[in-house]
């Protein structure tokens, strides 16, 4: 039986998903750290690293790892898997004769010891050098180390000499380039998923193209908009910088039940109803509603955002209205309830009477093949990502088949999970397969709710589980934005565009659009969900009615910066007044800063204490600034350990700086 625990151990390695029966994932291009607890027994040296092999098999060069805190035999290193597909990565542990050497030898030779023992340490150490320098190459090192053998073993020189020869700088390279590895012990193979970059970054913008070129006045039945109209808004969209544009069901939507504006059960001739209600007479999951137009406008949508460098996210609803075609063609797809009827959906007190959900264990294999078939026939159209309505109320082992079966001969399609629920479910849906989330972030608005829940995405949960912060939904209006006006929708943005690599708008968050439907109430007054919404775009612009402005310039400062393109590293800074907070993000050279006024009703001041050694800036003496610059404004500000802002709500409602490093600078730091 083969040990548990290799001569080395190596335990406790990071990220491992389910005990490694599920991948990690990342994005090719993407760094993470890779952790493991590493030690061995008495006093001798160990090491460690990384090895990443890629899909076809092939190990790249191994990366070493360091003790991340003195004493606590935890070993870290960041690594870079650099294209898509399935990987696996290793910890290999071992002896370091040559660190044990050189620790015992720096001791006993400057005390001037036993000149015999002198004798034998050195000449201990000229053996094991050459032995080291078998394994380093000739054009990389051997010479030098060979050198520094030939030193050790040179009676004719002082022992403090010959131990220098030995640790000169050149030889320190090219052992640490090539060290002597002995008792090599390996953790098991942990798997890797390698996405492409758009499953971490990008900017949604959600808008219902019926919408789009509709008209609605008070003499006659309202006129959608279609396909064709709804092409025409994507200019604007992409000129705001986003990269995904969502839309809601597409399909035929049902007459039984239909529900009138603001969610009434009692429609009007013309109302058009739910989108989420989906099947009519019309089709169903792979049909068109025919106001919206023809497969062929579908395919002129997609192909006019393609060419504005923008993806179509389509939404994948697995329920029915009681007009879809499954509901006689699959009467065993749905529960029935005592009185042989079928159970509409319910989420009490809300009940959608339009709405059929489906019940999967009566035929778990044939829903799974249909939902297949149905993805497959829009990816046949253009569509490479699907925002998922409510995978929560379905079984997990479900998702599981269908995102494996997509994903086996289709590794760029991407599902993103619209589950606000229980966080084990959520966590769930991340790690067997979504690979974008929806979160709390809209219900998170005080620092602390802040710095807690995003220290939580970008830890251990950014292994499997990628964040999507939408700052509104068409069913999520949050009382901050309805009683904050627009300095809220600002800061919001802000947030949200800086805080994770992905985040998302619904459209008319540019007009800060933020009535209720009733006081106490998250959904909108005259919500789109339930009627035609045409915006009158120019007029909002003309008359400055509109935060596209700064959307623009938060995804243009996104896109300009690396750092705003990762999840896994954001750090929170200390200010001492919880309406202002304060962290960065970093990727390599690349640091941006963010100070936010939480409170968008009073101006806030506050002193943010940096922590200059996550900035990289530890030298800097206490009185000593570096200059910064605004992405927001163009300004530049001169900061350092402790640093003074003021922010004014609907004036500077934040600072979105990056760190110009130059020869420090004295004087006051001020914003």
């Amino acid at each position: 039986m083969k040990p548990l625990i290799g001569r080395i151990p190596v335990l406790d390695v990071r990220p491992l998903v389910d005990c490694g029966r599920r991948p990690a994932k990342a994005v090719s291009g993407e760094s993470f750290l890779v952790t493991a607890t590493v030690f061995r027994e008495g006093h001798d040296a160990v090491a460690a690293n990384v090895v990443l092999m890629d899909p076809s098999g092939r190990p790249g060069p191994w990366t070493p790892m360091r003790e991340l805190a003195p004493g606590t035999d935890r070993w870290g290193a960041e690594v870079t898997p650099t294209e898509e597909g399935r990987w696996t990565y290793t910890v290999e542990a071992w002896s370091d004769p040559v660190a044990t050497w050189r620790h015992a030898a720096s001791i006993k030779i400057p005390a001037a010891a036993d000149k015999h023992d002198i004798a034998l340490v050195l000449a201990e150490g000229a053996a094991l050098y050459e032995r080291a320098a078998d394994g380093v190459p000739k054009h990389d090192g051997r010479e030098a180390v060979l050198a520094a053998a030939d030193t050790l073993r040179d009676e004719t020189l002082p022992a403090r000499a010959r131990l220098d020869a030995a640790l000169a700088p050149e030889v320190d390279a090219a052992l640490s380039r090539h060290p002597l590895r002995d008792l090599i012990s390996s953790s098991r193979p942990a798997p890797l998923l390698v996405e492409r970059r758009r499953a971490l970054f990008g900017s949604w913008y959600e808008l219902f193209p019926r919408s789009e070129g509709a008209v609605v006045t008070k003499d006659g039945p309202p006129v959608s908009g279609t396909f064709r109209t709804a092409a025409e808004r994507l200019p604007a969209v992409a000129a705001m910088g986003f990269d995904v544009v969502y839309l809601p069901p597409v399909h035929p939507i049902g007459t039984t039940h239909r529900k009138g504006p603001n969610n009434t059960l009692t429609p009007a001739a013309g109302d058009v109803g739910v989108p989420w209600a989906i099947g009519s007479a019309d089709g169903g999951h792979d049909a068109i509603h025919p106001d919206l137009g023809t497969i062929e406008d579908f395919d002129h949508f997609v192909e006019t955002a393609r060419t504005l460098r923008m993806e179509v996210a389509l939404d994948f609803a697995l329920q029915c209205s009681p007009d879809h075609p499954w509901v006689t063609k699959h009467p065993e797809w749905f529960h029935h309830r005592a009185d042989g009827s079928i159970a509409y959906a319910e989420n009490p007190p809300k009940k959608y009477q339009d709405i059929y959900p489906i019940a999967f264990d009566s035929d778990l294999r044939g829903l799974v093949r249909e939902s297949c078939r149905i993805l497959r026939y829009w990816m046949a159209h253009g569509v490479r990502i699907f925002r998922v309505d409510n995978p929560h109320t379905k079984p997990v082992l479900f998702w599981e088949k269908v995102i494996a079966n997509i994903n086996r001969t289709d590794p760029d399609v991407i599902f993103l999970a619209e589950a606000f629920t229980r966080p084990a479910m959520m966590h769930t849906l991340g790690a067997i397969g979504f690979q974008q989330s929806y979160t709390y972030f809209t219900w998170r608005n005080t620092k602390q709710e802040l710095t807690e829940y995003l220290t939580e995405l970008s830890g251990e949960a950014a292994a499997y589980m990628r964040p999507n912060l939408f700052v509104n939904t068409p069913d999520i209006l949050h009382a901050y934005l309805q009683e904050g006006g627009r300095p809220a929708f600002e800061v919001r943005a802000v947030l949200a565009a800086t805080m994770a690599p992905t985040w998302g708008v619904y459209a008319g968050y540019e007009l800060c659009e933020n009535t209720p439907a009733k006081p106490g109430s998250e959904e909108y007054l005259d919500s789109e969900k339930y009627q035609l919404r045409p915006r009158d775009w120019e007029a909002a612009e003309r008359e400055g009615r509109t935060i596209a402005p700064l959307i623009t310039t938060l995804n243009r400062i996104r896109r300009r910066h690396p750092a705003l393109r990762q999840l896994r590293d954001i750090h929170f800074h200390h200010a001492d007044n919880d309406a202002v907070i304060a962290y960065s993000k970093r990727s390599g050279t690349n640091i941006i800063l963010v100070v936010v006024n939480l409170d968008p009703h009073h101006t806030q001041e506050a002193t943010v204490s940096l922590d200059m050694e996550r900035l990289g800036l530890e030298s800097l003496e206490g009185h000593e600034t570096v200059p910064v610059r605004d992405e927001l404004t163009g300004e530049t500000y001169h900061w350092g350990r402790a640093t003074y802002v003021r922010l004014e709500p609907g004036v500077t409602p934040a600072h979105v700086v990056v760190l110009r490093p130059s020869p420090p600078i004295g004087g006051s730091p001020t914003s």
